[in-house]
């Protein structure tokens, strides 16, 4: 057997590439939509791709079943409760896929979704015990699958988290505590609330291990796993609806066109958005105004997608040879409208000294000494509620930066505002968002909550 877990830590998120040596036949289960790399690795094992499944229809990321199934002639393989607007194959609970010796067996295991399955491998077809199992997003490392991102379409989220338990305790903790445990995602993924960093575990690990493995009984793990979920992007939805529909292939290969300056202002006069990816402290130190800074080091598919609309026109800015990257990642979440990126930025800032504006940034101590001067300060933490609900900064507004752009009737722009997160990241990102809508006076705080505690734990001392 083959076995290769591809690990993308920008999204948290795992996909696989199963083979048989024997016979050369492979599958690729949840894979990203930038390809190559799968292709690369099969056909260096001698495999031949012959199908692509999908655990459910994620979330996310918009998956890459369409590219691969395009570039290697490969079926789609989804759970037979599963509808698409693509041709599929439909899998039932139950069904063994053989590849030769490695074995597959298809088990419907719902609740994060309706059409969620898991994939149990078997080595060899006689096996005492299988290899392992490919859980998508009902089990994780230390963490089930939320039940609540499809509330909205015709199940509520205790019925999807009853679904979830029995799936859980019937379909997956009835394999032997030896097996591996694969997930579909690890720490980071807001499609749960307490992923392990570990990207792999073992079902008696789990069964020990995992806090919602600890409930004594439905209805208290329906409680447990309700409880307590970061807020969703608001991209989720949409790569939901797009994973089930067919749509346009990505080409990692294609770079965005290079924009000189003119160009890039008739797209934002037309309504695109800028979206500068260079590092918070850069994009501080000068920016073209009016740009949001979503850096391309953190998570930036995650939270472009976050604070854009995924049918609004991009135009990137971002350190030169970056463009494609860029691309890929937005392309990675379904924002496939990139026109293009600005050619040079560093040089048609200096030769536009008119449209740079800078980002003020403020020490925690600098933060205490406004907090003292300025009385009508608007303070605002973008963090999510479970890091809020273990200490904020007095006074502050908590809006999690996913939920900024649809809250902005919630703050004053006339007023002085500082916002803040955990180190500086996502306070970049939304105090751009602040500035793009008309908030005049915006500085976020450098190092975050984390600088203010440690100011405040001095000041004891």
């Amino acid at each position: 057997m083959i076995f290769t877990q591809y690990y993308l830590d920008c999204l948290s998120q795992a996909s696989y590439l199963i083979g048989d040596d024997t016979t050369g036949r492979a599958v690729v289960v949840d894979p990203r939509r930038d390809i190559d790399e799968y292709v690369r690795d099969a056909a260096a094992a001698g495999l031949t791709i012959e199908l692509v499944l999908e655990t459910h229809f994620h979330a996310d990321f918009l998956s890459g079943h369409l590219e691969l199934a395009a570039a290697t002639g490969a079926a789609i393989g989804y759970s037979s409760v599963a509808k698409t607007e693509f041709d599929s194959r439909p899998l039932a609970d139950g069904e063994r896929i053989e590849l030769g010796e490695v074995v597959l067996e298809i088990r419907h295991t719902p609740g994060h979704t309706p059409e969620s399955i898991s994939i149990v491998v078997w080595e060899h077809a006689n096996d005492a015990e299988p290899y392992g199992v490919l859980t998508g997003d009902a089990l994780f490392i230390g963490d089930v699958g939320r039940p609540d991102l499809l509330a909205s379409f015709g199940f509520t989220r205790d019925e999807l988290a009853e679904q979830l338990y029995d799936s859980v305790h019937d379909k997956l903790l009835t394999l032997p505590d030896a097996t591996r445990v694969y997930p579909a995602h690890g720490a980071g993924s807001a499609c749960g609330k307490n992923l392990s960093t570990d990207t792999w575990s073992t079902i008696g690990d789990q069964r020990t291990s995992n806090y919602a493995l600890a409930a004594p009984d439905k209805a208290a793990f329906v409680d447990l796993v309700t409880e307590g979920q970061p807020p969703a992007p608001s991209y989720f939805v949409y790569d939901a609806e797009r994973n089930r529909q067919d749509r346009a292939l990505h080409d990692e290969a294609v770079a965005p066109d290079a924009l000189a300056l003119t160009d890039v202002d008739a797209l934002v006069a037309a309504g695109a958005v800028l979206l500068d990816g260079r590092d918070p402290v850069e994009f501080a130190r000068g920016h073209i105004s009016g740009s949001i800074n979503v850096g391309l080091e953190g998570r930036y598919a995650e939270f472009a997608g976050s604070v854009i609309e995924p049918h609004v026109d991009i135009v990137l800015i971002v350190e030169p040879g970056l463009e494609r990257e860029a691309r890929t990642r937005l392309a990675r979440i379904g924002f496939d409208r990139v026109v293009g990126a600005l050619s040079d930025p560093l040089a048609a800032m200096a030769a536009h000294p008119e449209r740079i504006a800078r980002a003020s940034r403020l020490t925690a101590l600098e933060l205490a000494e406004r907090r003292r001067s300025v009385d009508d300060l608007q303070l605002v933490d973008v963090r999510n509620p479970g890091e809020v609900a273990l200490g904020s900064i007095e006074g502050a507004l908590p809006i999690p930066v996913g939920q900024l752009p649809g809250r902005l009737d919630e703050l004053d722009s006339a007023r002085p505002t500082v916002v803040f997160c955990a180190g500086g990241y996502r306070s970049s990102v939304a105090a751009s968002v602040l500035r793009r809508s008309g908030f005049h006076d915006v500085s976020d705080v450098l190092r975050g909550f984390g600088a203010w505690r440690n100011l405040a734990d001095a000041s004891v001392h």
